[in-house]
């Protein structure tokens, strides 16, 4: 058994053949596929969060409103840039948004990739301090929302509050018990991975991590993982830690598949830059007829590796295609690799 859940990208764009025209579309959207997943049987809806761009940014008023419309299915992020984030004002509408779902949120966290703007986390009144790089900022943020999440107090009450105050200090409210155990780090690199082992985050690794030996995507990333298990284990954490892989797979079973994604099924990994100096591997995109996908997916080292599987979604062609794209791979793809 595998969990299973999609990972949109939550683009819009005033364009002919987008379902998605402007944002308001996007956001209905999302709810209304989480939705439908749930109904489906899948096991998460995960958003991606960008900033300055013509896709999803603020996650908790969305993750709030799937929470209310559904009953099972996990939420969750992939992943929130904590270059941008005041570790406070999070935590608490982390633990709003937890307790509206019942306690489903599974919020993935990082120190954030290359933007559209230049250090725009500059325009949210952020800047690293005594040296350190951004990445190093977004890692002491990200540090700083565990340890206040914990749920402990650490501000000194006044004396002479509006309205009284529990003895002792006070912590961020409203807490939600036990969203700690579902941070998870998205780590690109063998090093990050380890770090967030250490730090009792659970591991998220998507289509792309820098290139540490010139092997293909699948095994850097199963040995990626490989040493966050270790990492955690060594760090004596009294939980099993979750991980999470993400995929583009589609499964060719309609014309219009055929038409979509057909040429993809021919690609492969890739090497390039998304930052200066640091070489990147790009993972390929699975795209066959069912049997030939259940082949290729069974090579997948990472996958294997991975307790749950995020599948990336082209969120512009709408609800009812997307619906379409995610039961053809629960009902073709996952029996037959054991995922179901």
């Amino acid at each position: 058994m595998k969990k299973i859940g999609f990972l949109s990208f939550g683009h819009w764009s005033d364009h002919p053949s987008y379902q998605t025209r402007t944002a308001g579309d996007t956001l209905l959207q999302s709810i209304d596929l989480s939705v439908a997943a749930e109904e489906l049987g899948l096991d998460g809806a995960y958003f991606r969060v960008h900033h300055f761009a013509s896709q999803l940014a603020s996650p908790f008023p969305l993750l709030s409103a799937i929470g209310v419309k559904t009953s099972k299915i996990e939420i969750g992020t992939g992943v929130i840039d904590m270059r941008y984030e005041n570790p406070m004002y999070m935590i608490e509408d982390a633990g709003a948004a937890d307790l509206i779902s019942g306690g489903r949120l599974q919020l993935g966290i990082s120190r954030g990739s290359p933007e559209q703007v230049i250090e725009g986390w500059r325009y949210f009144g952020y800047e690293p301090t005594g040296g350190e790089t951004d990445a190093e900022m977004g890692r002491r943020k990200a540090l700083e929302f565990l340890d206040k999440l914990s749920g402990a107090g650490f501000a000194q009450p006044n004396p002479y509050p509006m309205f009284p105050n529990p003895p002792g200090l006070l912590r961020l409210e409203p807490h939600s018990e036990g969203l700690r155990e579902r941070i998870w780090w998205g780590a690109a690199s063998n090093a990050t991975a380890v770090w967030a082992a250490e730090n009792g985050m659970n591991l998220q690794s998507s289509t792309l991590k820098f290139d540490e030996s010139g092997k293909p995507f699948h095994i850097q990333q199963a040995e990626q993982i490989r040493l966050y298990k270790e990492a955690w284990k060594k760090a004596g954490h009294q939980r099993e830690p979750r991980v999470s892989v993400s995929r583009s797979i589609f499964a060719l079973v309609t014309d219009q598949d055929r038409y979509y994604f057909g040429q993809q099924g021919k690609s492969a990994d890739s090497f390039g830059y998304i930052e200066p100096e640091k070489r990147a591997v790009f993972g390929k995109s699975y795209a066959a007829e069912p049997e030939q996908l259940i082949k290729e997916l069974a090579q997948d080292e990472a996958i294997q590796e991975a307790d749950t599987l995020l599948l990336t979604i082209p969120n512009t062609l709408g609800v009812d295609y997307n619906v379409h794209v995610l039961s053809a791979i629960l009902e073709y793809v996952a029996p037959g690799l054991g995922w179901r």
